[in-house]
């Protein structure tokens, strides 16, 4: 892997090359040493918005790939429903659901097929999804790869999760359960659907990588940073796709709160590895956990 490069390529500054050398090159190394007991391994990625899990898996992608190991990169967010079924979702269960990113707002048989193709000897056509228009890329429009895969690292906000006890439920965290789900029936459904369909997704996971925010105050920042970079690349492309401002990022992330909190509660007791994060999303432990290599230091 050329650092250099992937650095220039990902806007990055030289600093994170530190975070390569001390954080990714090591995993990678771990997630490597996999392929000699399975021919075909798949690591969940998990982390907040703006928490970095897209560059990382990237940056993770190139390491093993200079391996020689084939590898794939999915993100759980290629598989939102489109605008028009959203709608639908909305009109018959919620007005939220139209909004995509929570646990039923995704083609999950999609995603558990996928996985499985990319264990077999054909080209698959990975999903995209087209944020700019709300919708999913045309199916010709969709990258292919050749399987088998050895090593697919499947990213997303929410991927791994567990649902909440229904007790969990009955009082709102935030303004917009409190306004907008008043009784409740928006976040039963996401429970519901994270419970059910979302667990038979996950099984397909053979290792699950966290990357731990300090705490849920961070994810507005992280997030904020995030849409400002994008206001400002497309205004360098001479585009004029909509960017929300803070006010409305900050009713958006109010969607996400609830799991995210609970999988920062619930999580690091069970993920196979951890990355705590600084509230800079600076590194500052790797936990490699189950036998998969011994804890390692505290990073310099």
């Amino acid at each position: 892997m050329h650092i250099e490069r992937f650095l220039q390529d990902e806007r990055l500054p030289a600093s994170y090359a530190r975070v390569i050398e001390d954080v990714h090159e090591p995993l990678a190394r771990t997630i490597h040493g996999k392929v000699r007991y399975r021919g075909h391994y798949v690591v969940g990625l998990c982390g907040c918005q703006g928490s970095g899990k897209s560059t990382m898996a990237r940056s993770l992608r190139l390491l093993l790939e200079a391996h020689g190991v084939s590898c794939a990169v999915l993100s759980l967010d290629d598989f939102y429903l489109g605008r028009s079924a959203r709608e639908a979702l909305g009109k018959r269960v919620h007005p939220l659901l139209v909004t995509r990113g929570v646990p039923g707002t995704h083609d999950v048989q999609l995603a558990i097929d996928t996985l499985e193709a990319l264990g077999r000897p054909q080209t698959i056509a990975l999903p995209a999804f087209d944020k700019s228009r709300d919708d999913r890329k045309p199916v010709d429009e969709w990258p292919r790869v050749q399987g088998p895969v050895q090593i697919v690292l499947f990213e997303g906000w929410c991927v791994g999760a567990i649902p909440q006890d229904d007790a969990d439920l009955a009082q709102p965290v935030n303004a917009l359960e409190r306004e907008q789900d008043a009784d409740g029936r928006w976040r039963r459904y996401v429970n519901g659907a994270l419970r059910a369909e979302y667990q038979t997704l996950f099984r397909s996971l053979d290792a699950l990588l966290l990357l731990q925010a300090p705490s849920i105050d961070v994810v507005y920042d992280w997030r904020r940073e995030q849409e400002h970079k994008l206001g400002e690349r497309i205004a360098a492309a001479g585009q004029t796709t909509h960017v929300m401002s803070d006010h409305e990022l900050a009713r958006f992330i109010q969607h996400y709160e609830r799991l995210t909190r609970h999988i920062l509660s619930e999580m690091p007791a069970r993920a196979d590895a951890i990355v705590k994060l600084s509230e800079t999303r600076e590194p500052l432990e790797v936990m490699v956990r189950r036998g998969l290599e011994p804890t390692t230091p505290t990073l310099r």
